[in-house]
C-alpha cells in the first residue's frame, strides 16, 4: 500500500508543472485527498484537497487561480496542476490520503519542485 508522486522538477518563475500522485494497493475513490508541501526550515501546510467524488476542492489562498486539484477514480491517481509558478512555490510536495473515521492515512513520499531562474 503506498502514494507515489511525480512530476516534480525545477521550473522558471511563471512556468508550470503537474505532480501526479498515484495508489498502489487501495482503491483511491473511497479517500479524501490532498496535497501539501514543505519548504525547507518550513512546516508542512496544506495547498489543497478534494472530496472523494471532487465535488468538492479547496485551496490555499496564495494558490488560489493558479492551482488546480483533480483526480481520476479510474486510473487511481491524483493530479495537482500548478500554473504561474513563483519562488514561494519552492518545497517538497507530498499528497495524503484520509479514508475517514477507523480508516488509515497513507503519505507519499514527496516529489521536489524548485522555481528558480
Amino acid at each position: 500500500v503506498r502514494l507515489v508522486e511525480s512530476g516534480g522538477g525545477l521550473v522558471q518563475p511563471g512556468g508550470s508543472l503537474r505532480l501526479s500522485c498515484a495508489a498502489y494497493g487501495f482503491t483511491l475513490s473511497s479517500y479524501h485527498m490532498s496535497w501539501y508541501r514543505q519548504a525547507p526550515g518550513e512546516g508542512r501546510e496544506l495547498v489543497g484537497e478534494i472530496s472523494k467524488t471532487g465535488d468538492n476542492i479547496d485551496y490555499l489562498d496564495s494558490v488560489k487561480g493558479r492551482f488546480t486539484i483533480s483526480r481520476d477514480n479510474a486510473k487511481n491517481t491524483v493530479y495537482l496542476q500548478m500554473n504561474s509558478l513563483k519562488y514561494d512555490d519552492t518545497a517538497m510536495y507530498y499528497c495524503k490520503a484520509r479514508g475517514g473515521p477507523g480508516r488509515p492515512i497513507y503519505w507519499g513520499q514527496g516529489t521536489q519542485v524548485t522555481v528558480a531562474s
